[in-house]
């Protein structure tokens, strides 16, 4: 298909915008949706940087698709922008974990379409991630270490990290001098996704997920293809899906 040199600057001006600020308003919106080759072309550049375009009400996003967008928020400037100094990558890892929990916390298996619940605070998030942790425990380690390489997450750390935040142990370990608390991570956490614009505060230690966050649960998150089997293994949500279907 040719497109004039008029929709091939529109489409790029709207790209653009999503590429600068990662969303984009209703003008562009509208835009996108009333004008086929408009669409077409915003389409082919996200595709191009491995990334797709979601929508949630008026406002449009690109979502980076996988590890090699170059949107893709990689771990030192995660390690960089919102952890500690010296940060390793135990702390990626349970970031990335207590992200999962959180988006868990909302949705109670595969057919659920919308939040079961509008809000969750910061010590019931916490107790989930203890909670999801134990579960971890219970399997042996050749179990983990086997499912580490399926699902590319250091389980062994996360449970360490986790555990050495304790910080009502007489045992947990010090880092700089002081110990870390989970909730202070865990604070850490929110930061971070309410910086990614997929967590919003709407009261003391109170979080809630934004409609961002609801679309990539619902379109990605819950596909099997992305989360690559996470969600059953640490919710067992599979044997959950197989009761309701027989």
């Amino acid at each position: 298909m040719q497109y004039s040199e008029h929709k091939v600057l529109q489409a790029f001006d709207l790209y653009s915008v999503l590429a600068r600020d990662g969303n984009a308003g209703n003008e562009y919106v509208t835009l996108y949706k009333s004008d086929d080759a408009i669409r077409g072309l915003v389409d082919r550049f996200a595709l191009h940087v491995d990334c797709v375009v979601v929508f949630t009400g008026e406002q449009m996003y690109l979502i980076p698709k996988t590890k090699l967008s170059v949107f893709h928020v990689n771990n030192d400037y995660i390690k960089k922008t919102y952890l500690r100094a010296n940060a390793t990558n135990a702390d990626i890892y349970l970031l990335y974990f207590g992200t999962i929990v959180l988006f868990g916390a909302f949705y109670d298996s595969y057919q659920t379409i919308e939040p079961t619940r509008s809000f969750i605070t910061l010590e019931e998030w916490a107790a989930l991630v203890s909670e999801r942790i134990g579960i971890l425990k219970e399997h042996d380690e050749e179990t983990l270490r086997k499912s580490e390489q399926e699902f590319s997450y250091n389980w062994m750390q996360i449970i360490e990290k986790w555990d050495d935040m304790d910080d009502i142990r007489e045992t947990a370990k010090k880092q700089s001098g002081n110990t870390i608390s989970r909730l202070s991570f865990m604070d850490t956490i929110k930061r971070f996704l309410v910086h990614q614009q997929l967590a919003d505060e709407i009261g003391h230690n109170e979080v809630a997920l934004t409609e961002k966050a609801k679309t990539i649960v619902q379109r990605y998150f819950m596909e099997l293809e992305y989360n690559k089997g996470i969600l059953e293994f640490l919710y067992q949500w599979e044997d959950e899906a197989d009761a309701v279907n027989k």
